[in-house]
């Protein structure tokens, strides 16, 4: 099993964008409507719009396993002393190996690196792949976060942080 992390470049824009839309889809399955899912997949993780934020460094490490691109993690400094996790998906077939756990903390050493104290995510509400993980890693719960689609229908996500070290 050889398994690495590095960082991002445009060489992974296809595979990060099939991980994100993947991933992203599996959180919404069942809550929101396909309509609303192709609109967000289309727009976040379309080919281009990946490659630019790939070059902007909002995607910032991908996992490999075997030199393929199987995890992919990003984020920015929203404040001074602020990170935050923008996305964090590993392909299923690859998940509860740890790469997850392993793109987390080069992440957050990259956002330590950069001044941050404390970290932000949101997840959707009731992810249970995403929920217990976060948790485990010292994150707690702070709020929820609701609104509306543009196809109309209500999204929740839940607003986690942690203090970083």
């Amino acid at each position: 099993m050889n398994q690495s992390i590095v960082k991002a470049n445009t060489t992974y824009t296809v595979a990060i964008a099939d991980i994100c839309a993947a991933g992203w889809k599996q959180t919404v399955e069942g809550k929101l409507s396909e309509e609303y899912q192709t609109k967000n997949v289309d727009f976040w993780y379309n080919h281009e719009k990946v490659y630019h934020d790939i070059k902007a460094g909002l995607y910032s490490h991908v996992a490999l396993f075997n030199s393929e691109a199987v995890g992919v993690i990003g984020g920015a400094m929203t404040g001074p002393n602020v990170g935050e996790i923008f996305v964090l998906y590993v392909d299923e077939t690859y998940r509860y190996k740890g790469i997850g756990k392993r793109l987390l903390e080069v992440f957050t050493k990259q956002q330590i690196d950069s001044g941050a104290t404390e970290q932000w995510v949101s997840v959707q509400d009731e992810n249970q792949r995403g929920i217990p993980f976060y948790e485990a890693r010292g994150f707690l719960y702070q709020k929820e976060k609701n609104s509306i689609t543009d196809t109309g229908e209500k999204q929740v996500s839940l607003r986690y942080s942690r203090q970083l070290d």
